[in-house]
């Protein structure tokens, strides 16, 4: 068996990798296993010059890195040179913070010393996707290994150039060998890997379907599981809002990484008074974000990861026209790239409840605008969901955003006046069909660790 690696741009094949057969993935959990047992002796200290090591790594290949990128799933050059650096980033954080995140907390008993204690569990399984090929691995990869475990990644099977790069600059980072091993392995291998018993827990960032499927597992094993699933992010905009400027962040949300991003906003609700000038303004703001090659520094929007892809979401938007919604912009396959991948930025007016546009996650640079009649319709339908994953709204009045974010929308994160996005200081997650559990900050680190009380008398 092999897994390809392949072009979305032109469709080509860029490299074949031989898939790990089952011995030798047995052979890399013991491995990394055995690496653990060393691993978890090492003082934070330690760990933080290695980490920042790693973040110095990234800095030097980010050009290659980012050309990876662009080569295996489409991601435009200069956004992928921004996801480096997020990487970096979150590695420094965690430098940092961790020691100060897991020190010993002391609490007054009667016994003559108790506290909680943080403790590595051992090896997770982290299982990630393609659209965000590095920074979806480096925010487990960073708390996980800074908290004394070790790590296993199985990749998307599109991006095994990215998935094998990560494993090199650990190494060349200077950390000691096995304590992050890549496993070249198909979907249907992974059951395999949860049932081993020296993995102790599993991170999937993903589908819906695909966390099911995983926490299922995992849980008949009383295995931990943190999932990031799928998203249909409300933004709402208000009638007092700087339509101009929502305009253009909504466009960039929906846009950002070619549409393919689970956080990214994809359903606007608009309050009744101010929908049709932001309607109009939304659809200049994406009609100036061209599609291009996404090895040119200037595209703002390179092809999907895959034709199948492309072709899924293309039927989606179909069957919403058919079902009564209007598609003011795009809506077509580019002629003159009909057997790649690329996909014209869109926006589908009109659309209800029971429409693929309202009950799904469309998964590419397509919009979809509902119509609200003032601020509480305008919460209903954000909230009118299976996600909840993140949401945002935009107002000048800074108090009601606030409260609107804070008490009335029902998602992980909620921002007021900016595209909701992931930041290594603050956590991240959903609730509902978007998953549980929480990525970043001191949250983060906490979810795979042995919260350990200690009772002395």
């Amino acid at each position: 068996m092999s897994i390809q690696s392949i072009n979305p741009t032109n469709g080509k094949v860029i490299k074949s990798y031989k898939e790990d057969p089952e011995n030798i993935v047995v052979r890399k959990i013991a491995q990394t296993q055995k690496a653990w047992l060393k691993w978890r002796e090492t003082s934070f200290k330690e760990r933080a010059i290695l980490m920042l090591k790693l973040a110095d790594q990234l800095h030097k290949e980010r050009i290659h890195l980012a050309s990876l990128m662009a080569a295996e799933m489409g991601k435009p050059l200069k956004d992928g040179l921004a996801e480096i650096d997020k990487c970096a980033s979150v590695c420094q954080y965690y430098a940092n913070e961790a020691a100060a995140f897991l020190e010993d907390q002391l609490v007054e008993t009667e016994a003559t010393k108790s506290y909680v204690s943080f403790q590595p569990l051992g090896v997770v399984l982290a299982i990630m996707p393609w659209n965000f090929p590095y920074w979806q691995v480096f925010r487990f990869l960073a708390p996980a290994l800074m908290a004394g475990n070790c790590g296993l990644l199985k990749h998307a099977s599109n991006v095994p150039g990215c998935a094998l790069s990560i494993e090199k600059m650990i190494k060349d980072a200077g950390f000691p060998g096995h304590v992050f091993q890549t496993l070249m392995i198909g979907s249907k291998a992974v059951s395999q890997v949860i049932a081993h018993p020296d993995v102790k827990a599993v991170t999937l960032t993903g589908s819906t379907d695909a966390g099911k499927k995983v926490a299922a597992q995992a849980a008949s094993l009383l295995k931990k599981t943190v999932l990031e699933l799928g998203g249909s992010d409300p933004y709402i905009v208000l009638e007092d809002a700087d339509l101009e400027v929502a305009a253009d962040i909504c466009a960039s949300s929906r846009l950002i990484n070619n549409g393919q991003s689970c956080i990214s906003a994809k359903r606007f609700i608009l309050v009744k008074k101010i929908e049709k000038e932001f309607t109009e303004l939304f659809m200049q703001k994406m009609r100036q974000r061209k599609p291009g090659d996404p090895f040119e520094v200037s595209t703002d929007l390179g092809p999907m990861a895959r034709a199948d892809l492309r072709d899924q979401l293309h039927e989606q938007v179909q069957k919403n026209i058919a079902m009564g919604a209007k598609c003011i912009l795009g809506g077509n396959i580019p002629a003159f790239k009909n057997k790649h991948a690329y996909y014209e930025p869109t926006i589908l007016t009109g659309v209800k409840k029971g429409m693929p546009a309202y009950d799904e996650e469309l998964f590419g640079p397509v919009a979809a605008i509902l119509s609200a009649k003032d601020t509480e319709h305008a919460i209903s339908l954000a909230n009118d969901t299976t996600f909840g994953l993140g949401a945002a709204v935009f107002t000048k009045n800074g108090s009601l955003g606030e409260e609107i974010a804070r008490t009335k929308l029902q998602a992980g994160s909620c921002f007021v006046n900016s595209l909701v996005k992931s930041d290594p200081r603050l956590p991240f997650g959903g609730i509902n069909q978007s998953g549980y559990g929480r990525e970043l900050g001191s949250f983060g680190i906490h979810e795979f660790v042995n919260i350990k009380t200690v009772y002395i008398k």
